[in-house]
């Protein structure tokens, strides 16, 4: 008996070595993102936006990637904060890429491409703003701000077509902000307070 014992035993171990160095790399992947992630969310929560996004950032790095979804959710999270941590052009610039990723890829959510797009649009809100204030010609910062009104417009249209009425009166608010924007002179825009997010 006491040989069968120490047969199982001496069989048991490396099968749990093959599992260590196999499937168990991959869930020891998930658990060190999963930390980045959480020490990112609470970096946020206190308004500390650079340790947000280097902790997103290092996610990104650990999560595999065959990860599709996650990675895009991340990096999501990631361009929000980047934002918030006046990384404005490069948050910009990743958007751009992640939501024509997203209307590429049939099995995209929905509801993570709605978001994304609606991130984007505020980017380009943002952006059109602080070109305007720049000096920057009309040629150069209309094309930005008509694409976050063309967006915002169809978020509205999806929105109530979902039955979302909140969202909807949400995405119509920004709409009528980016028409105002727009349409406001150069001095009337200087008088005021930069928007926040």
């Amino acid at each position: 008996m006491k040989v069968l014992i120490l047969a199982a035993w001496l069989l048991l171990l490396p099968l749990a070595f093959a599992f260590h160095y196999g499937p168990g790399q991959a869930q020891m992947a998930l658990d060190a993102t999963a930390a980045k992630l959480a020490r990112a969310e609470a970096s946020a929560a206190q308004q500390d936006y650079a340790a947000a996004v280097a902790s997103f950032e290092d996610a990104l790095k650990l999560l595999p990637v065959e990860r599709k979804l996650e990675a895009r959710r991340i990096r999501l999270e990631r361009d929000k904060a980047m934002m918030l941590a006046e990384k404005l052009p490069e948050a910009h610039a990743d958007l751009k890429t992640l939501v024509d990723e997203l209307q590429g890829d049939a099995s995209a959510d929905p509801e993570l491409l709605a978001n994304a797009r609606s991130t984007l649009a505020n980017a380009q809100y943002y952006m059109t703003w602080l070109m305007r204030l720049e000096g920057l010609s009309r040629d150069e910062w209309e094309p930005e701000v008509e694409s976050a009104r063309q967006t915002y417009k169809l978020l509205a249209e999806q929105a109530e077509a979902n039955g979302d009425a909140a969202a909807a009166a949400k995405h119509k608010e920004d709409l009528e902000s980016s028409i105002r924007l727009a349409r406001m002179d150069l001095g009337e825009l200087q008088g005021l307070p930069l928007p926040s997010q």
